[in-house]
This record gives C-alpha cells, structure tokens and sequence, in this order.
C-alpha cells in the first residue's frame, strides 16, 4: 500500500485495509497505535531504513462538505522500493562477500556453484586467503559437503566405511547424521546408528561412501548434542563413565603453553593456598603449575596427557594414573622390540 500511487492512505486507512486482510486469515485486527509502530519500525528500526514520505492533503470535510480538512498521508519516496528488494550497502556486499569465500574453501558444499555466482554478482573480489583451515589430505574432498547436505537436509544416509586394521573389509550401517566435528586436524560424523539408537561417531578419511535413503524417516536427536561433548576431549562418548576432576603437574618448559592452550574447557589453573597445599603434598615436584579438568575418560584424553611425555604428570584420580602409565608402559615396550 505505501507503494501505491493510485491511492492516499492515512493511518487509518491503514489499519482499517490490514484488518481486512487478518479477519480474511482468522486473525485479531490491530490497533492505530500498532501501525504508526509498524511505520516507524520500517522507516528508522528496522533492517530496511526505508524513506517514507509523510505528507497533508486537503479532503472534504465529514461534517461540511463544503470545508476541507487536512488528512496526512504516508507513501514510499520512492515507489518501486519494496523491503523484498532492499538492494544492499557497500559494507553488506562485503561481509556477505567474505562469507561466501569463506564457505568455498570447505569443497562439496551444496550448490557451491551458486554461491560462486553469487560474490562474482556482488562484484567484491577477495585477493587473497586471510582464514587458512588445515585440512587432511586423506579426506575425500566432497564428502564434508555431502554429509552436511544429509545434515541440514535431515536425510537418513548409509555410510560404507572401513576400520585401519582391517581396511580390505566393506562395513555399512544406517545412521541419522546429526553433526560434523572438527577435532586434531580431522572431521568426524556424529550420527545415531537406526536400529539401536546409539551415538556413534566416524572419521571421514574411513568412510567409503555415503547413500542417501529418502525413503527412511529421519529422527531428531532428543535434546543439545553439544552438551554430550562438553564432559570430553575428542568425540569418544562413553555413557557409562563418570566425570572425574583430574589433577596434573605441568613443568616450567610446557606450563605456560597449558595454560594459554588448556587441555579442557574445564581446566583450572591453581595458585595462592591451594598452589601451597598441593606443593606440600607432592615436594618432589619443583617448579612448574597445577592444573585440573573434569572430564570422561576416554581414549583423546589419555593420548592428550602423555603427548606432554615427562612434562606433564597426572596425579590423580589413580585410575587415570593407571591408564597414562599404562600407555607409557607401552611406549616403552614398543622401543625395545
């Protein structure tokens, strides 16, 4: 209606013209004061900033007919705006600009050819690469686009994928996806196998190929993925496994390196009393700091602890102890063969 040149609207007619339209749709109509918000929202709130013209016209008067009154009206400035075709600023070029360059460096994208089109259209070019992602070169290019398609798309998939230690063996399963994971260099599919139900998780550089089946039905996962993941390091979910406070020693040489870098969002540095308490109960430790996480046990957590070699000793709980020993023990056995 503001774009209209064959008719004058005052506010009134306004709100009496879109409250025919809402009882055509079963809707309660709206007052005066809502429109003139409506206005204002569109003309200086709002994403489109549209130039709104307010103006007086001479009407006959209800009670004279042979008086006028002043009736003010509102329109467009310009009639052919319309907020469906807000052309965009110069800084809005850019940033969507951006983004689009940013999203072309994951390959297999959906309708990455558009999105091409799209910043060729908005006439920006980007001359250079300012967000560098490390990428594996083991991982087929185009997978990371098809499985965000079956994401997005809510899309029942069959993975045929293989183990490292028995790579000649085709394995399938049926899964829901629900998210990709990016964790030490390497993207995992978090997926819900069908017929039980369970998390599972998929390294991409050992899945074969991805089937689309659109005549499953997809089902959601019940509650905030995101949350499973908070309690660990990596994607290895265990359900069974407590979460356990983990208190390490850290030397001067990687001290700072844990604090700036931690292990785990949880991770507390200790200093003041608690610092003292924990340096009368292991005097053999000099120098160096005292961290803790909580956090699952799980097969990244371990492998995470012991990269640190004789720099980072785990103090407690024992069973963690156990396991980082364990591993050692290992490493110790595997270079003496």
């Amino acid at each position: 209606m503001l774009a209209n040149r064959y008719h004058l609207y005052s506010t009134e007619d306004l709100r009496q013209l879109v409250n025919e339209e809402l009882e055509e749709l079963g809707q309660e109509p709206v007052s005066r004061r809502t429109i003139e918000l409506d206005l204002h929202y569109l003309e200086y709130e709002g994403p489109f900033l549209a130039e709104i013209e307010h103006y007086q016209i001479d009407v006959p008067s209800q009670n004279n007919p042979n008086k006028t009154v002043k009736k003010s009206c509102h329109r467009y400035a310009d009639p052919s705006f319309s907020i469906f075709k807000k052309e965009m600023t110069e800084d809005e070029k850019y940033l969507l600009s951006e983004a689009l360059s940013l999203l072309g460096q994951f390959d297999g994208l959906p309708n990455l050819d558009g999105l091409e089109a799209l910043r060729k259209s908005l006439d920006v070019k980007t001359d250079r690469q300012i967000i560098s992602f490390t990428k594996n070169p083991l991982e087929n290019s185009t997978l990371l686009g098809e499985l965000f398609t079956s994401i997005s798309q809510k899309q029942v998939i069959e993975l045929h994928f293989h183990k490292f230690d028995t790579p000649e063996i085709d394995r399938t399963v049926i899964v829901h996806p629900y998210m990709l994971k990016e964790y030490n260099r390497r993207w995992f599919l978090i997926a819900a196998a069908e017929d039980t139900g369970r998390i599972l998780n998929f390294a991409l550089d050992r899945i074969d190929s991805v089937v689309p089946l659109p005549s499953h039905n997809y089902v959601e996962y019940d509650g905030n993925l995101n949350e499973r993941f908070e309690n660990i390091v990596g994607v290895s979910l265990y359900d069974n496994r407590p979460v356990q406070t983990i208190l390490f020693w850290v030397s001067d040489r990687s001290k700072d390196y844990v604090a700036t870098k931690p292990i785990h969002e949880s991770q507390k540095h200790y200093r003041g009393d608690k610092e003292a308490e924990l340096r009368r109960q292991y005097p053999t430790l000099e120098g160096g700091a005292f961290f803790s996480i909580d956090c699952i046990e799980n097969y990244e957590l371990i492998r995470e602890l012991t990269s640190f070699g004789e720099d980072l000793i785990v103090l407690s709980p024992e069973e963690v102890r156990r396991s980082v020993i364990q591993r050692i023990e290992e490493f110790y056995q595997a270079y003496h063969v």
